[in-house]
């Protein structure tokens, strides 16, 4: 028996037409587990990329930087952090992820909360003049 066939399908908190892959302008991201209440992504961020000022009404995250050096910020702190670190981010809090660098970074993001779609990113500051999204209450 594998551990494969132990696995019995849930019911995920992520929309079911949510996307696996997605390009975005500061880089990438990747889904690479779904479930009840969590969802973990790779996500790449190109040099000088930046994801927007955000905060979500469902869901807080975990950030391990695995590659290169992030700068995130959490409210009002700002910190640069190494691979190996990691930062959580609570449900409400505006955070972003910033690539300072001339080198690609990476993230392993972990979101935990009763629904986990895109469309829960409520957007304070955007450098590519994405418009906020809807958000479900």
């Amino acid at each position: 028996m594998t551990i494969h066939s132990l696995a019995t399908p849930v019911a995920s908190a992520v929309p079911a037409d949510a996307p696996m892959f997605e390009e975005r302008p500061w880089g990438a991201f990747w889904s690479l587990d779904r479930g009840p209440a969590h969802q973990v992504k790779r996500i790449l961020v190109h040099p000088k990329g930046r994801l927007s000022l955000q905060y979500h009404h469902h869901r807080a995250e975990r950030w391990v930087v695995i590659t290169g050096t992030a700068t995130i910020t959490v409210d009002s702190a700002v910190m640069k952090v190494q691979p190996g670190g990691v930062v959580m981010i609570p449900k409400g809090a505006a955070h972003r992820l910033e690539n300072h660098t001339k080198s690609l970074v990476e993230v392993i993001e972990v979101q935990m909360g009763d629904y986990l779609g895109e469309d829960d990113i409520v957007r304070l500051d955007d450098a590519y003049n994405r418009p906020e999204r809807d958000v479900r209450d």
